[in-house]
């Protein structure tokens, strides 16, 4: 019972904000994110601060500079910064050679509006592959959007196609000052963090040793918050984490998962959970505990490369996390045939699903960009929020959430349902033998 009670005590012990539930909106799919961010920027008085992977040089990323920018000229106090990767923001889309990726876009913007916006790229790691910058999160004012989506046309469905994500509205100033607080004190002054809109910058060795100190910083920075009395209706923690060790968003990922007395939902793009989560829900199935997995299926990723086109070895990716998704539910078959365990693949049309989180005892709710998987647990910076929501008011929002994101789901009844190797195209089937006879499989999911 001690060692319980000690664990139960890590969420508890860190600082939270206080919310009322009238504060807390979700919206329910991307064009409505999309007009509801516009608004924000457009009435936005003193401060708009960005973080996400990337803001592309699209429709939608020019739409969203262009209201930046509008903005700005209405009200020439208000600060404005975007956070985005730097080695994502140098380089090309996959398959694109020879590009200077949204960097160019970024250099363009300031040199047409200088000093408007504030452009800057975190080098997380010193290669792309090894680390990026995977924060969440949109302050406009006191309000603070949080979505895993980036800023372009596929997330913002602008267009055709969208990619499915989460999208939540807080209205609280202490939260969206301790986002802030974190972005101007660990970040901006960082060396390992590089204003994008002016002159490119070389990757010399003197760079490299900044970015590797740069690291060890920022495995120790945390989320600040005067904090509040935890016994209030609805609180939210900030939680981050980068690296193996002393990660907290990990920590609290895990022991929540653990503490689930009733029913646990969890929301992953690409089924490659990390092994302590793998045990933690055999432990919960034992214990007859409801378990409900919401996970895209392999022609949802957007790594998927349909038979039509071109193939390149990235296009493995979704049917190695298909694999591995086979290999899991056959596993857990007798907990799926008693109804304690339900699988749901996700897919619409040619549409793609990046969804995250999860959902304990319907009391607390984690909204996070970290995909549940290796490299989100031991390479990439991520953050969440916590919300404790302990008398259930927001259940009813949530549940709708949820039955929108099981809308275009199938359940999976039996492993034997799932494509086996022999099902897929020859070029597949050909590479995924090559990885498995080197047990290059399982290094490459440990980084994609």
């Amino acid at each position: 019972m001690v060692h319980l009670y000690n664990r139960k005590q890590t969420l508890e012990k860190l600082p939270a904000a206080s919310i009322d539930a009238k504060d807390i909106s979700v919206i329910l799919n991307a064009k409505d994110y999309l007009q509801q961010l516009l608004t924000l920027i457009d009435n936005a008085q003193s401060r708009i601060y960005i973080t996400v992977l990337y803001l592309e040089d699209d429709e939608a990323g020019r739409l969203v500079v262009k209201h930046l920018t509008e903005a700005k000229e209405r009200v020439p106090s208000l600060d404005i910064k975007v956070f985005v990767d730097f080695h994502r923001a140098r380089r090309g889309l996959i398959g694109q050679k020879d590009s200077e990726g949204n960097a160019a876009f970024y250099r363009e913007i300031d040199e047409k509006y200088p000093d408007f916006i504030q452009f800057y790229g975190v080098a997380v790691k010193q290669k792309e592959l090894f680390g990026v910058l995977h924060l969440k999160g949109i302050v406009i004012d006191d309000t603070l959007a949080y979505t895993g989506a980036s800023i372009n046309n596929i997330y913002l469905h602008y267009g055709e196609r969208y990619r499915y994500d989460r999208y939540c509205l807080l209205d609280n100033k202490a939260l969206a000052d301790s986002f802030v607080e974190y972005l101007q004190h660990a970040l901006i002054p960082s060396e390992g963090v590089h204003l994008l809109g002016r002159h490119p910058l070389n990757l010399d060795n003197k760079f490299k040793k900044q970015v590797a100190r740069q690291h060890k910083q920022l495995c120790k920075r945390k989320y600040h918050l005067a904090g509040c009395n935890k016994d209030d209706a609805i609180t939210i923690t900030p939680l981050i984490g980068l690296g193996k060790r002393n990660n907290q968003l990990n920590k609290v990922i895990h022991e929540q998962m653990l503490q689930t007395q009733k029913s646990l939902v969890l929301y992953t793009p690409y089924f490659n959970l990390p092994s302590v989560l793998k045990r933690d829900i055999s432990k919960l199935l034992r214990k007859g505990i409801n378990i409900e997995i919401v996970v895209g299926d392999k022609r949802a990723s957007d790594f998927f490369i349909p038979e039509d086109q071109e193939f390149s070895k990235i296009g493995l990716v979704p049917y190695l996390y298909e694999t591995s998704l086979r290999q899991f539910v056959k596993r857990h078959q007798p907990s799926i045939d008693s109804g304690l365990l339900t699988v749901r693949l996700w897919q619409h049309d040619a549409n793609s699903f990046h969804l995250k989180g999860m959902q304990v005892d319907k009391r607390y709710h984690l909204l996070t960009g970290n995909n549940l998987n290796p490299r989100a647990w031991r390479l990439d910076i991520e953050n969440g929020l916590m919300i404790d929501d302990k008398n259930q008011q927001l259940s009813e929002m949530f549940d709708n959430e949820h039955q929108k994101i099981i809308e275009h789901t199938s359940v999976i009844k039996s492993w034997q349902e799932i494509d086996a190797l022999e099902d897929y195209p020859p070029l597949v089937k050909k590479w995924l033998g090559r990885l498995r006879k080197t047990n290059l499989d399982m290094l490459f999911k440990q980084y994609m």
